[in-house]
């Protein structure tokens, strides 16, 4: 399996097979949000889109980064996301790298959005489609963020059947401006268990897939085969 690894910026062209990472915090919130019972995630293009499809359909939970704000349901944090209940519900989901990572790839064949809670089933998935090359897309700090290249790396290593120990790259992604920004409060809309819930690894049992359904970019969660199932392949 041929990778590279990109940061928004440097997307010259449609990539083949994508994967999408942020790791503090939005695709760590997207994969809770399926583990609370959402049936689909729309990835907004702008915060006005966020409200007016909050508008239209106003059963539709509605979270961005930052701040609360009026006409959002919550925010981009996992803490604050695990105690709703979100079964059967649509996500509407605005954040500063990770939706507009996954939207600046939206023509690929194939678009994954990841994070360390889904890491093992987003390369199961990419093992079981024998993808030949795959573009990472780094989204944070411009590409230069060390937790989303950290996660990047290692799913791209368990992709390609590599033995790896995930504690040094979790180490790396702990130590991150990110992490220590949320720690430290920098940030706004904060919960106090986000790093530690966004270095749980193979919380969750699905790979994200996101595709065009009209002209919304829609994330689902995708079961993947088990490490059983994949031997008998």
């Amino acid at each position: 399996m041929n990778t590279r690894f990109l940061g928004i910026p440097d997307l010259s062209e449609v990539p083949s097979v994508a994967v999408v990472v942020d790791v503090m915090r939005a695709f760590t919130v997207a994969a809770w949000a399926f583990g609370q019972g959402a049936e689909k995630i729309v990835l907004a293009e702008s915060l006005d889109e966020a409200l007016a499809l909050k508008a239209r359909h106003p059963d539709w939970v509605a979270l961005k980064d930052g701040p609360a704000a009026p006409g959002f349901d919550t925010v981009n944090s996992p803490g604050m996301l695990r105690s709703i209940d979100l079964g059967g519900r649509t996500v509407v989901q605005k954040t500063t790298a990770g939706t507009v990572g996954a939207l600046a790839v939206k023509e690929a064949q194939l678009v994954l959005c990841a994070s360390f809670v889904v890491a093992e089933a987003t390369a199961r998935l990419l093992r079981t489609r024998e993808s030949g090359s795959v573009t990472f897309v780094v989204t944070g700090e411009g590409g230069e963020a060390d937790e989303d290249l950290a996660c990047a790396q290692y799913i791209a290593r368990r992709a390609a059947g590599a033995v790896t120990d995930a504690a040094v790259f979790l180490r790396r992604a702990a130590e991150s401006r990110a992490a220590a920004e949320l720690a430290e409060g920098v940030r706004q809309g904060v919960h106090p268990d986000d790093v530690a819930l966004c270095l749980e690894l193979d919380r969750f049992p699905f790979a994200m897939v996101a595709t065009l359904e009209g002209s919304l970019m829609v994330l689902r969660p995708h079961a993947t085969p088990s490490p059983t199932d994949e031997a008998l392949v």
